[in-house]
């Protein structure tokens, strides 16, 4: 089941990306002051956090995150190790794509890292498009950026 932000899943919006962050990466500013503070850093500004749940506990989450009038970022993505493959990558996106069309956003951001193969092959298949390759402002783990403009 795909939900809107629930302030009961917000321990699992932190621990799923602490755990993804934290196996490829190290936690960076702008990581923290979206993992501690969802509230004021991302829904404050007219953002939004969905959760995947399983049985009744959050698996999967994304946020996206305003970046001017009509632009998105895709960001804080992370599904449970232990329950990849089962489709709930794409659920989000959908959830995330629909969520911004309605909102009359004219295009979706994601900043990602090139070793994260399964999540740039998922950001692929959903229509994004490589627009930069290499170092970028935001995050020193950031090396690709895509976009999907509708």
């Amino acid at each position: 089941m795909m939900i809107k932000y629930d302030e009961k899943y917000l321990p699992a919006f932190v621990e799923l990306n602490r755990e993804w962050i934290t196996t490829h990466f190290v936690l960076e500013p702008m990581d923290l002051v979206q993992l501690e503070n969802p509230q004021e850093s991302i829904l404050n500004l007219g953002g939004e956090i969905f959760f995947v749940l399983e049985e009744g506990a959050a698996v999967g989450t994304c946020a996206m995150v305003p970046h001017g009038p009509d632009c998105y970022e895709l960001a804080k993505m992370a599904v449970s190790p232990k329950k990849r493959g089962k489709g709930y990558g794409d659920q989000l996106m959908r959830a995330a794509i629909n969520w911004a069309k309605e909102k009359k956003a004219k295009r979706i951001m994601i900043l990602s890292n090139t070793i994260l193969e399964p999540a740039i092959a998922l950001y692929l298949k959903h229509g994004f498009q490589v627009v930069s390759l290499g170092p970028h402002p935001d995050y020193r783990r950031s090396d690709i950026e895509l976009i999907l403009e509708f």
